[in-house]
């Protein structure tokens, strides 16, 4: 440990490592007490301070707060209590013949000393997510929000620091140097989400320790609309997942893919859902809201230019205003391939809208890029479905809606490869936290102890009819 005596959160780390058996042996009646208690501070004492929090960094609708940040933090706290005990208890599983005097069991012990790094889109959603799951299985955390929302991160400070001592669970605030600082400490586990490049960087860190990972990414996640789908239900479901909270999600629709016997009607319907939902001004809408910084402005603002640049067809949208750090829905068509809205992953409220002419050509352009947090299908024929999943490869996948699947704690999240190490949510969060050890336990004389040296022609002999029948 003589490495890390410089380390600023060195101190933070051993108290948390010192605390971590008593936290580990706690009762699922305890663990249950602190989720109690984090649900009471989420859901009513700091209930609208963190709908003003969200509305100073993000913009954010009071609606949109209640559904996408508080109802879901307690919708994880809720699952996680009422399944715990079960998660908690050792698994039975069978022990073979030729190891007859023994039984077996999977006890889940926590991992340890755990680091989340949290996002900025859903600042509390994606904090207080992997936070349940951690506490469920009996770790100590330290969590490191994101500098982009300050009002979000030093509100979830005082939320942990009401309910936590820090040798139990702390919040780290700062700069990238502070992540750097956390990253080079030997956690049992750390749980990441952000971009695919900072996770390389989060990857990268924990192999010098061998730390296992969650990594929760991105990417491009497509959406794919043949002629057989309802295009009005269509057009309304992907207006709203892709400009929910301004487009800032990680499972937000990156781009359609839409037959090009039905490209222009499905446009007009999106642009019907968008003057629906936003009327004609969503700058002066209440339901609509903002981009996280100016930084993330300008790189959306570069995607748009590039676009115009390379002739593409705005079929509606297109203004901006930094100051306010405004964008307005846009609907995109005709891009180039080259076009960095068909290159990059987009996380802001733009949707570029590509034809294709046969659904083979659909799902070569969707494998020639990695593979997605999230893949969407838009079809009414079962043939199609079946042969769009059966053929490419993403973390989950709604057939007739998107982003819901994300809401169901009895669906693991997670990526794959590019989007993804590792899965969350209910059980899969529990079992990212835990380390599922083995024990076998020998309660009588055992077969194998004939088998034991010397090796004699008869041993010989009954080892060979142990590999044939047993």
């Amino acid at each position: 440990m003589e490495d890390f005596k410089d380390n600023p959160y060195f101190e933070l780390f051993c108290k948390q490592q010192e605390n971590q058996f008593y936290i580990g042996n706690r009762d699922y009646k305890a663990r249950i007490a602190v989720l109690d208690a984090l649900h009471k501070a989420i859901a009513v004492t700091y209930r609208e301070a963190i709908q003003l929090a969200l509305q100073k960094d993000l913009g954010k609708p009071v609606l949109e707060t209640e559904l996408t940040e508080i109802y879901a933090i307690i919708g994880d706290i809720k699952h996680a209590k009422t399944y715990l005990h079960r998660w908690m208890r050792k698994q039975k599983v069978a022990t073979p013949i030729a190891l007859l005097g023994s039984r077996s069991h999977i006890c889940y012990e926590p991992k340890g000393v755990c680091l989340i790094i949290s996002p900025w889109n859903f600042p509390f959603n994606l904090t207080f997510g992997p936070l349940i799951s951690a506490i469920a299985a009996g770790n100590t955390v330290v969590i490191k929000p994101s500098e982009m929302t300050p009002h979000a991160s030093a509100l979830m400070a005082k939320i942990i620091e009401s309910i936590f001592p820090e040798d139990e669970v702390a919040v780290v605030q700062g700069e990238v140097e502070a992540s750097t600082a956390l990253l080079a400490l030997p956690f049992h586990h750390i749980f990441f989400t952000g971009s695919p490049q900072v996770g390389k960087i989060v990857m990268k860190a924990a192999a010098k320790h061998l730390s296992s990972v969650t990594l929760e990414l991105g990417g491009k996640s497509p959406t794919i609309v043949d002629k057989s789908a309802n295009l009005s239900r269509a057009a309304k479901k992907i207006m709203w997942a892709k400009f929910l909270n301004c487009g800032q999600i990680c499972v937000s629709p990156d781009y359609v893919l839409v037959d090009a016997s039905v490209k222009s009607e499905f446009i007009a319907a999106c642009k019907t859902w968008l003057q629906h939902f936003y009327d004609n001004q969503p700058k002066a809408s209440s339901s609509y809201g903002r981009i996280v910084t100016e930084k993330h402005f300008d790189r959306l603002q570069t995607y748009l230019d590039n676009a115009k640049r390379l002739g593409a067809t705005f079929e509606t949208g297109g203004e901006t205003d930094r100051a306010s750090k405004y964008m307005a829905p846009t609907l995109i068509s005709d891009l180039k391939p080259e076009a960095l809205l068909l290159e990059e992953e987009i996380f802001g409220p733009i949707l570029p809208i590509v034809s294709y002419e046969r659904l083979d050509m659909a799902l070569a352009y969707i494998n020639a890029k990695p593979r997605p947090l999230a893949l969407y299908i838009y079809s009414e024929n079962k043939t199609t479905t079946r042969k769009i999943i059966q053929n490419t490869r993403a973390g989950g996948t709604c057939i007739n809606n998107s982003v819901l699947h994300y809401a169901n704690h009895n669906l693991p999240f997670g990526g794959v490869n590019h989007s993804g190490i590792g899965k969350s949510h209910g059980f899969y969060g529990f079992q990212a936290f835990s380390n599922a050890r083995s024990v076998m336990t020998q309660y009588s004389f055992g077969m194998t102890e004939f088998l034991f040296p010397p090796y004699t022609g008869i041993k010989e002999r009954l080892a060979r009819f142990t590999i044939k029948w047993f």
